[in-house]
């Protein structure tokens, strides 16, 4: 690329970005709004906390000065936006029982405060961590939605959870999203009642007391959501899974709560026959066994054996498929069976994982091990689905024409939404001499999208004149599939088009593709009557009980904004293009803000050349001996994590002011010509210097020299799940402590401690390691549709910005994607193209 080509397009990026700053920087104004509320609601929380503590302890008088409200996220980190969240860590170290603590009631308190207040307040009790979600000015009714809500869980109606709500889990950077909704539902307890299996007794770490728990799997629900189950309570017992980074660091202590937690995974899953099986397995400890150094276990390898055993008991049971089975595949079936019978004494946790990860994914990669377990993602669409169906078929060889009957079958097993998994079952019923895997994928097409074009049209997301034309082209859709020659010896079934549906067929190619239209995406949250405006209802925030590890998270990319003053304005600027361009959302698949700013601080710090930030975590200076825990807690590790980096703010700023921390001049506009082309494409960089980042195999690392570490070896491959909490049924009974002045807080507490967890299979499409939470995927929530929208954004950002090299200049970088447009995306005329087996536009 030449010199000019270069510096036109380093213009341009610079001029855009003068003109975000401009627009888009938070204003004074605004930040003093904020802080007023912020220093509200700190005042109440510090008379409901210190009330609180004198009530339980008459000599334990705790000084509000101790309680505070926190900020971190984007407002404190030096990144924030215009109408940028608010986002608090509730921090009391004084109090006896810790917000966070298990079974505290302070969350409960500080809600109904704010009621009280005026406030439009509601309380997430069964995320990751609990969080308050605060508005400052609720309207009429939304206020007295959520008293009404109160006043539910005090009479314990609804088990702690808020009907409807899709609640999420926070990020490190204080972002909240979540995945998408689930038919499946799996219940937990904590402080169980009568001893049962997979109930155990620990003494936490934050209370000193003994508290009891009960890890029980769901008869209906995966491995996956039960493991994220136990990964949970292991959290709320104060324990942490062992890692090669933290093993040096395990205590007796840790061990006795990872062991504890391990062996009730064992004994509460639901299948029993599996869970004796397991359980003789010489690598497991059995049930009971006093804990000493030669039987320690990690919470994940023992997940990836029970999930392995699982995996071949069906794979071995399934008669149908037995055609499919290859002899190569007992090569890895008998490597895996090896490693179950390893000695117990002979395990070193950490590498055992790697070796059991390793040969798990061989596993899963025998052919008709992945026909058997695919499955579609919620937000799938049918033809993506099929073409991964068809994907698996293809590896499978010449086996796959032995056993056409078992692959249909598998096909219609996996489709996600039960209503069309019926609706094809008994299709192919009526209809067995379209038992093929292209006729089961065109009925699946089909039927799908007659539903979204019936869903589209009655939320009135087309106009009335289309209205009519798609009724027509629905009820076409509807009728059966038709067998056509398409070359000699060769047929496909679709839905022809009729001789006198030409203008009607016209008409619907120049459509909208519902699939895109927001109602029609599977959330849940639009019918949600509790969820707050997003405008006029004043400050909005949230109060987060766990931020310890946020704040470190905060303070870090803080202390980045301060190492150049390129930072600062690169991600601002990169931050407007994701949200003009439609792909900042967790909630729709894409990725968070937070996302962005370590993809641009990665560019920075391991890209750039030369850099133009040093890699504060490679650069944390050596941990004085004499610190306290409390400054051990606050410096070197944090809830099992280790969040040592250079923190110095004021000697960061004083050398970064001096031009002593890089030798890099390059102009914003530059480094971003550079951000766009790295992870445009996979090709070496223009400049000479490496490669374009690999979405495929590569992790962004921040914490790690050089930045990126494969998905091999974090273990990062293969189908996941996200976890959220829904509605549970049942009712629950409310314990209230005796009645006290009437401005006294009461601890209610509903008896029951059981939740329903939503689990959301998503994949590994993206991967980027949190920076402390080094086992947490920052990009978990994208899915097959969001990957495949970051990278066409990526791609047209480098795509216009090499035409502005040669001065041409037609396409709108920042242009509003929900106020472009254009021609129907080609993506539904291919889909059209499939049912009706014509040539796409």
């Amino acid at each position: 690329m030449r010199l000019d080509e270069v510096t036109n397009q380093a213009r341009l990026l610079d001029m855009l970005c003068s003109q975000v700053l401009a627009h888009s920087e938070i204003d004074r104004a605004e930040i003093a709004e904020k802080e007023a509320f912020r220093q509200r609601i700190q005042h109440i929380c510090r008379e409901v906390i210190c009330q609180f503590e004198e009530q339980q302890d008459m000599n334990n008088r705790i000084p509000p000065i101790s309680v505070e409200l926190k900020c971190f996220g984007s407002l404190a980190s030096g990144f924030a936006t215009k109408a940028s969240d608010l986002d608090l860590g509730l921090v009391s170290p004084l109090s006896k029982i810790p917000p966070d603590a298990p079974g505290s009631p302070i969350p409960r308190l500080i809600e109904k405060a704010f009621l009280q207040a005026g406030l439009g307040a509601r309380l997430l009790s069964r995320t990751r961590v609990p969080i308050i979600k605060i508005c400052e000015r609720p309207p009429v009714e939304l206020l007295r939605g959520l008293h009404d809500e109160r006043e539910k869980w005090e009479r314990g109606l609804d088990k702690d959870v808020q009907s409807g709500t899709a609640e999420a889990e926070p990020d490190n950077d204080g972002s909240v999203y979540g995945g998408d909704d689930d038919d499946h539902t799996q219940s937990a307890t904590a402080d169980a009642g009568p001893s049962s299996l997979g109930e155990f007794e620990i003494i936490c770490k934050d209370s000193a007391e003994p508290q009891r728990f009960q890890l029980q799997q769901g008869p209906k629900n995966s491995l996956d959501s039960y493991y994220g189950l136990a990964k949970r309570i292991l959290r709320r017992a104060g324990g942490f899974d062992i890692t090669a980074s933290n093993y040096r660091d395990f205590m007796e202590a840790d061990w006795d709560i990872l062991n504890k937690v391990c062996d009730a995974f064992i004994q509460g899953l639901a299948d029993v026959s599996l869970r004796d099986h397991v359980a003789t397995l010489p690598s497991i400890a059995p049930a009971g066994m006093p804990s000493n150094a030669a039987h320690h276990r990690s919470l994940f390898g023992l997940f990836m054996q029970v999930e392995g055993e699982h995996i071949l008991r069906r794979w071995e049971s399934w008669q149908e498929g037995l055609p499919l089975k290859q002899l190569e595949d007992d090569k890895w079936i008998r490597q895996w069976e090896s490693l179950q019978q390893k000695p117990l004494f002979d395990i070193d946790p950490v590498s055992y994982n790697r070796e059991l990860q390793l040969a798990l994914e061989r596993i899963k990669k025998i052919p008709s091990v992945q026909l058997l377990l695919l499955e579609q993602e919620q937000q799938e669409t049918p033809a993506q689905y099929y073409t991964r169906m068809t994907n698996v078929i293809n590896s499978l060889r010449g086996s796959a024409s032995a056993a056409p009957h078992a692959i249909v079958r598998r096909y219609v097993d996996g489709v996600f939404h039960e209503e069309l998994r019926h609706q094809l079952s008994d299709y192919l019923e009526q209809f067995p001499e379209q038992a093929t895997i292209q006729a089961v994928g065109c009925r699946h097409k089909s039927i799908h999208l007659a539903n979204e074009l019936e869903k589209a049209v009655e939320s009135n997301l087309y106009d009335a004149v289309s209205v009519p034309y798609i009724t027509r082209y629905v009820e076409l859709l509807r009728q059966p599939l038709q067998m056509r020659v398409t070359a000699p010896g060769k047929t496909r079934y679709v839905v022809p088009i009729p001789a006198d549906f030409a203008a009607t067929f016209a008409k619907i190619k120049t459509l909208t593709d519902p699939h895109t239209l927001a109602p029609n995406q599977p959330r849940e949250r639009y019918r949600d009557p509790l969820e707050f405006p997003k405008t006029d209802v004043g400050v909005q925030c949230d109060i987060n009980f766990s931020a310890h590890l946020a704040l470190q998270n905060t303070l870090l990319l803080r202390c980045y904004s301060h190492t150049d003053p390129r930072v600062r304005p690169m991600i601002l600027f990169v931050k407007h293009w994701a949200k003009m361009r439609g792909i900042n959302s967790g909630y729709r698949g894409t990725l968070s803000s937070y996302g962005y700013v370590l993809m641009v601080l990665h560019y920075l710090v391991n890209v750039a050349q030369p850099f133009v930030c040093p890699n504060l975590q490679q650069l944390a200076p050596p941990p004085p001996s004499n610190l306290s825990p409390a400054e051990m807690q606050s410096t070197i590790t944090c809830r099992g994590y280790n969040i040592q980096f250079w923190r110095n703010e004021e000697e960061i700023i004083r050398l970064a002011s001096q031009n002593q921390l890089n030798r890099n001049t390059e102009s914003v506009g530059h480094l971003l010509r550079g951000f766009f082309e790295y992870y445009a494409q996979t090709g070496l960089m223009s400049n000479g210097h490496g490669r374009g980042f690999d979405w495929g195999r590569n992790v962004l690392s921040l914490r790690t020299h050089g930045g990126i570490l494969s998905k091999q070896e974090k273990g990062w491959t293969g189908a996941k799940t996200v976890y959220e909490v829904q509605n549970a049924a049942g009712g629950s009974t409310t314990q209230t402590a005796p009645a006290q002045l009437n401005s006294q807080p009461q601890a209610a507490q509903p008896a029951t401690k059981g939740g329903d967890v939503k689990e959301i299979r998503l994949r590994y499409l993206f991967a980027i390691e949190d920076p402390f939470e080094i086992d947490h995927n920052v990009a978990r929530t994208v899915t097959h549709n969001g990957i495949v929208s970051i990278r066409n954004e990526f791609r047209r950002a480098w795509r216009i910005l090499r035409a502005a090299g040669n001065g041409d200049v037609q396409e709108n970088l920042l242009q509003d994607i929900e106020e472009e447009e254009g021609n129907v995306p080609a993506t539904f005329q291919q889909l059209l193209a499939d049912i009706h087996d014509i040539t796409p536009v």
